[in-house]
C-alpha cells in the first residue's frame, strides 16, 4: 500500500511540515499579503483570523464587523474584517481571502506561558476547506490542493 504522502502528492496536493508547539498545537509559517507570519492550524475555527495588533504588519485594510467572535476560554470578542487578502501556505495560495481580525492576546498569553512562540493568526476551516486539507497527525504534515 502506498504511503499517504505518495498518494496525495500523486493527486496534486502540496505538503508542508507542521511544527508542534509545547501546547500541542500545530503551527505553520504562511505568507499573508507578502509578509511571513506564524499561524495555528485550527480545524474548529470557522474563519481564518489575524490578531488586531497585526493589522498594519500584514498591510491589511479592515472594516468594523457587527459579528462577535467566541472561542475556547473567551467571551464575545469584537471583530473587524479585511477583504481581498493573498495567502500563501507553502506552494498553495488563495487570493481574495476574507480574514477576520480579533484580539488574540489571550491565545498568545497562553502560548507564552507554556514556553511556545506567539502566533500572528489562526488558519481556520475556511482555508482548510478551500485547500481540501488533509492533516497527517502522525507525521506532522499538512496537505493542501
Amino acid at each position: 500500500m502506498a504511503s499517504l504522502k505518495k498518494f496525495l502528492l500523486a493527486q496534486g496536493f502540496s505538503v508542508l511540515k507542521l511544527e508542534r508547539t509545547q501546547t500541542d498545537h500545530f503551527t505553520v509559517l504562511a505568507v499573508l499579503n507578502g509578509i511571513e507570519g506564524r499561524f495555528i492550524i485550527d480545524t474548529g475555527a470557522s474563519n481564518t483570523c489575524v490578531g488586531l495588533d497585526r493589522l498594519a504588519h500584514f498591510e491589511m485594510v479592515s472594516q468594523v464587523s457587527e459579528v462577535k467572535a467566541a472561542g475556547a476560554g473567551s467571551a464575545e470578542l469584537e471583530t473587524a474584517v479585511s477583504d481581498d487578502n493573498h495567502l500563501l501556505v507553502g506552494t498553495w495560495e488563495q487570493r481574495g481571502l476574507q480574514v477576520v481580525l480579533i484580539d488574540l492576546s489571550h491565545v498568545n498569553q497562553a502560548l507564552v506561558a507554556h514556553q511556545a512562540d506567539p502566533v500572528d493568526g489562526i488558519l481556520g476551516a475556511d482555508v482548510l476547506r478551500l485547500g481540501r486539507a488533509v492533516i497527517d497527525y502522525r507525521k506532522n504534515r499538512l496537505f493542501l490542493k
